[in-house]
């Protein structure tokens, strides 16, 4: 008798609804112990079964249809924000369930719409609950892996460029915990090469305050992998043709030949060869100011003799080949007047 009673299952705007019910109760302060576990049983079941629907399990796939109903009903009344929002209140393995929920909302498409973007235009504080989540360790991983899906919207990397937010990037890139540090150095990258009439906009509208940061605090950092990946991300930024007006100004600066000179020495050759692709571009500019020229010349000797030795661990024909071109063009340099 008792197959006959077998609840209908759920539909997915109802374990929407469902979740939002739960994510209210437990997000109160107020609520006796033993509720909010068995609250928190409740939901972190309820978070799974979302997540089944979204991607699937060993036994399905995902089916579209469900897929947009629960989106649909996700952006609808908030819960979306609720789920950001109450993350420190759940549980380890519904925060992870989460976490991979919100990334694949921002993906979902309604009638050939992300509403995800939409949604995140009109509610950016949610974005501000993200980056500061670098700021709680217990939290950094799990915002910071929704914030880099959110990223993937113009509208939002757009603000986050211009927001104070991305002054704090410099220091959570060399937070002490290597997780958190990582993981913000990933999500920096994201906003600085993912959408690019945006980050060529931001780069010529910000680029005195940002490059003397960029240079001083990761460039110059004391700690190797915040040098290894800041000079390998530049070389992304400059040689990047969208950012062709920032390269030129980049490569005009005395200062950033001296750092880049430095960087050229370093002993890690991972850094010595990330270095060079940035190097060439000073090197390869047919309008040098002076004053760039003559620091070449001056040293002139010296860069021969290093980057003579400057070799990669497996061959490769186009580092080769810049690397000649490179020679030959210092070699060739005569000094310069200056203005």
């Amino acid at each position: 008798m008792k197959g006959l009673f077998k609840s209908k299952p759920r539909t997915p705007a109802e374990l929407v609804r469902i979740s939002r019910d739960l994510l209210i109760i437990v997000d109160q302060d107020a609520i006796r112990e033993s509720k909010r576990e068995d609250k928190m049983s409740e939901l972190s079941k309820v978070i799974r079964d979302l997540k089944c629907i979204l991607y699937g399990n060993s036994e399905a796939e995902p089916v579209p249809e469900a897929c947009m109903q629960l989106t649909q009903e996700f952006f609808k009344d908030n819960t979306f924000r609720l789920l950001i929002t109450s993350l420190p209140k759940l549980n380890l393995e519904a925060r992870k369930d989460a976490t991979q929920i919100v990334a694949n909302l921002q993906r979902q498409q309604v009638h050939s719409r992300l509403i995800a973007s939409d949604y995140l235009e009109h509610n950016k504080d949610l974005i501000d609950v993200l980056l500061t989540g670098y700021e709680n360790p217990d939290m950094a991983l799990h915002y910071g892996s929704m914030l880099r899906e959110c990223i993937r919207h113009q509208v939002v990397a757009k603000y986050v460029l211009e927001s104070e937010h991305l002054k704090k990037f410099f220091d959570f890139i060399q937070l002490p915990n290597f997780d958190i540090a990582a993981d913000a150095a990933a999500t920096f990258k994201e906003l600085l090469t993912r959408h690019k009439s945006t980050v060529a906009d931001f780069l010529t509208n910000n680029y005195d305050w940002f490059f003397e940061e960029y240079n001083s605090k990761l460039l110059e950092s004391s700690n190797y992998i915040t040098r290894r990946q800041a000079v390998k991300l530049l070389g992304d930024m400059l040689l990047d043709r969208s950012n062709s007006a920032t390269m030129t100004k980049y490569v005009s600066s005395r200062e950033n030949l001296r750092i880049l000179m430095n960087l050229l020495r370093e002993s890690s050759k991972t850094i010595q060869i990330e270095a060079f692709h940035v190097f060439k571009l000073f090197a390869a500019n047919q309008n040098k100011p002076a004053d760039i020229s003559n620091i070449l010349v001056a040293n002139k000797s010296k860069l021969l003799r290093l980057l003579g030795e400057l070799k990669t661990d497996k061959e490769d024909e186009q580092f080769d080949s810049d690397k000649a071109q490179v020679m030959q063009e210092i070699a060739s340099l005569e000094p310069k007047e200056l203005p």
